[in-house]
């Protein structure tokens, strides 16, 4: 399980551990055998044969469809179909050719999708576990019925205690919030106000804490976003 290092309300902080969790479907699917599906990773095309690969052979569509209608130019038998174990990422250039000396790019834009900015992409530390500066409350709530239509949340993670002292420390954290039905805006750094990065190199994401409980049981969750949702400005 890994480490987070939380402050709640009063500043008070603990170490405890943290998790996602993934919902188990009540129904599954199974195959005419009885065997469980699994999902598996299939190879479409080769490079010599991919879409685009093509596309530039053939100079224009009416051509390439032409050239897909008096053979199977876009089928390789040998690799097309094949079963891939594991895929590692690799950086190619515009005539598909790998490239090693890659500069990494950070682009902003704007509510519109209309770049604003770039600059070199800086690899950012992990800042949740940072003794003597934990993740702390900015003491800014929103209810829950208004932070799911004005953020999307792309990673939730459970916040565990790791002994009976920490359990009372963070049940108390979920009934606070729970009594408010509100979530709970939870920042990085000195003041709380940096976006959260749990693995160094990872994305940097606005938290949220929401807590619940049922008698003597709690659920203490991190809800994560990167994306706000606003309406485009006219003009």
């Amino acid at each position: 399980m890994r480490k987070i290092n939380i402050a709640n309300a009063k500043k008070r902080d603990a170490q405890v551990g943290f998790e996602s969790k993934t919902t188990k479907p009540v129904i599954k699917q199974v195959l005419k055998s009885g065997a469980e599906k699994r999902n598996v990773k299939i190879l479409k095309s080769s490079l010599s044969t991919d879409f685009s690969a093509l596309l530039k052979k053939y100079k224009d569509l009416e051509n390439f469809s032409q050239a897909i209608i008096n053979s199977d130019i876009e089928w390789d038998i040998e690799t097309a179909g094949m079963v891939i174990d594991s895929t590692k990422k690799i950086y190619v250039n515009k005539e598909s050719q790998i490239v090693f000396n890659v500069k990494l790019l950070e682009v902003i834009k704007d509510v519109n999708g209309s770049e604003k900015a770039r600059r070199p992409y800086v690899q950012k530390d992990a800042n949740i576990s940072v003794e003597k500066m934990p993740v702390l409350w900015s003491n800014k709530s929103m209810p829950k019925k208004n932070a799911v239509k004005k953020f999307v949340f792309s990673r939730h993670y459970q916040i565990k205690h790791t002994n009976g002292i920490t359990y009372d420390f963070l049940y108390a954290m979920a009934k606070e919030l729970d009594d408010a039905k509100s979530l709970m805006f939870v920042g990085a750094g000195s003041k709380g106000n940096l976006p959260l990065v749990s693995s160094t190199g990872g994305i940097a994401y606005r938290g949220f804490l929401e807590g619940r409980i049922n008698g003597d049981k709690y659920s203490l969750n991190l809800h994560l976003t990167n994306f706000e949702l606003k309406e485009p400005h006219n003009g």
